[in-house]
């Protein structure tokens, strides 16, 4: 029953210091303290007074509990963790703070030894061949020796990379480093009948000739386990933003096959009419540099429909001075459309593939009519020309990248920004015209961050 009770304290050890790690991960002021790879001075500061309050209230729940929670004591364990990712200041100073309950009971020898445990945490952070190592901190010592001889045995046959030794070999200082730590408190503990430090088993009896190196591995695991935990963490927050700026250098890229594109058409409608028609190209100089205006704003993936539609008629104003009464605009716009938000530039090479492919070979021209409306928390988007159609054996590869560019970038963007949950249909027939719907979720303008749509519907 005795022996049940002594391996109990070295579990709840372990467990509070996984509990205390995942509960500091709620936070996100302490998230970026923590897992920053550069720290300013204020900000190992605002760490060691993070760790100095949370790692003292735990000695300080010991003594307030006359020892019978003995086990929550990780003063020394926070002192050391605050120095292996704050370096020495950080380290330091943690370490004298939180030997400050300590001290308050007459133990006067904790305050050197959680100082130099805070000290040697720095030390182990100066020994990380690479500062990504720290994070893969591991406890498990037997296999980190296996691991570092297997390495430089293999390094005389097959010159494995010399990285995978120094980390093999830094995680074996770290493990030395720890030990001599829990070695140092239990000789402090043994050596100083008065004034000294606190140890696990000073109130509870002592597991016969296996106290010293449970509490060594206890003590490892305690320092171990939240630098594992937060760099889990860490690694899931490195991975989520180079999700974002991958999905960012997609849109910036498909983006720009449009623009492009749109402007060398504008472009050209203005060189016709320069000797033509004077008046009608400063009309459509004014309307092109309201275009130009608008893209050379802070480039953004998504805006509201009721800009895109504003857009559009600048567009369609510049078509309809090249094309005369032969192109004619209809709109059904839904007025609770307007303020959601939609991928920018989604209206345009739709509409230009109208006019290009379905309006402008035909002798008497024709309309393109734009709808949009809500329902069942969706928005619908509606492009519909009377134009000349399109084969059917071009409509079965509309969506390839041999087919148009302004159909297969709208629907590139569509899905880096809502994955599955968009349609898009092209139905058409020769000689009957084309119709292009889009459905996607009804995203408000508060439902937008980062530049990206989030997945939450109204």
């Amino acid at each position: 029953m005795l022996e049940q009770q002594q391996f109990a304290a070295l579990l709840v050890k372990v467990a509070v210091a996984a509990s205390i790690a995942s509960i500091l991960m709620r936070f996100a002021r302490i998230q970026k303290l923590l897992i920053s790879d550069k720290r300013t001075i204020s900000e190992r500061l605002q760490l060691a007074f993070i760790f100095s309050f949370i790692f003292g209230a735990t000695a300080g729940v010991r003594m307030l509990s006359h020892y019978q929670y003995s086990a929550v004591d990780l003063a020394l364990e926070g002192a050391q963790i605050a120095g292996m990712l704050g370096g020495y200041v950080t380290g330091l100073i943690t370490g004298l703070c939180v030997s400050i309950p300590d001290m308050l009971e007459g133990r006067f020898m904790s305050m050197p030894l959680f100082a130099a445990a805070g000290l040697l945490g720095a030390l182990m952070h100066d020994l990380a061949p690479v500062k990504e190592d720290i994070w893969h901190f591991s406890p498990f010592v037997d296999l980190n020796l296996y691991r570092l001889f297997k390495q430089i045995l293999r390094l005389n046959r097959n010159a494995i990379q010399r990285a995978v030794v120094e980390r093999a070999a830094f995680n074996v200082a770290c493990n030395a480093i720890v030990v001599v730590t829990e070695t140092l408190r239990w000789a402090v503990f043994r050596s100083f009948s008065e004034h000294n430090t606190f140890f696990l088993f000073q109130r509870l009896p002592p597991i016969t000739g296996w106290s010293f190196p449970l509490a060594a591995i206890a003590t490892l695991f305690a320092v171990s386990l939240p630098i594992r935990i937060w760099g889990s963490f860490r690694t899931e927050k490195q991975l989520e933003l180079q999700h974002v700026r991958l999905t960012e250098a997609r849109l910036i890229a498909l983006t720009n096959q449009i623009n492009p594109h749109f402007l060398f058409n504008t472009l050209n409608s203005i060189s016709t009419l320069i000797r033509l028609d004077p008046d009608r190209a400063r009309t459509l100089i004014y309307r092109l540099s309201k275009i130009l205006r608008r893209l050379l704003r802070k480039a953004e993936n998504v805006s509201p429909l009721g800009e895109e539609i504003s857009f559009i008629d600048d567009y369609l104003g510049i078509e309809m001075v090249r094309f005369g009464e032969k192109l004619k605009f209809q709109k059904d716009i839904d007025p609770r459309t307007l303020d959601r938000l939609v991928p920018s530039m989604i209206l345009q090479p739709i509409i230009e593939n109208s006019i290009k492919h379905g309006l402008a070979n035909k002798i008497e021209g024709g309309t393109v009519r734009l709808s949009t409306w809500l329902e069942r928390n969706r928005l619908f988007i509606s492009v519909e020309d009377d134009g000349l159609g399109i084969e059917e054996s071009k409509l079965a590869t509309l969506f390839e990248q041999s087919g148009g560019v302004g159909i297969t970038n709208v629907d590139e963007r569509l899905r880096v920004l809502f994955g599955t949950d968009y349609r898009m249909e092209v139905d058409s027939a020769p000689g009957q015209g084309t119709k292009t719907l889009i459905e996607i979720p009804d995203v408000g303008i508060s439902m937008v961050g980062d530049g990206l749509i989030s997945a939450s519907k109204r």
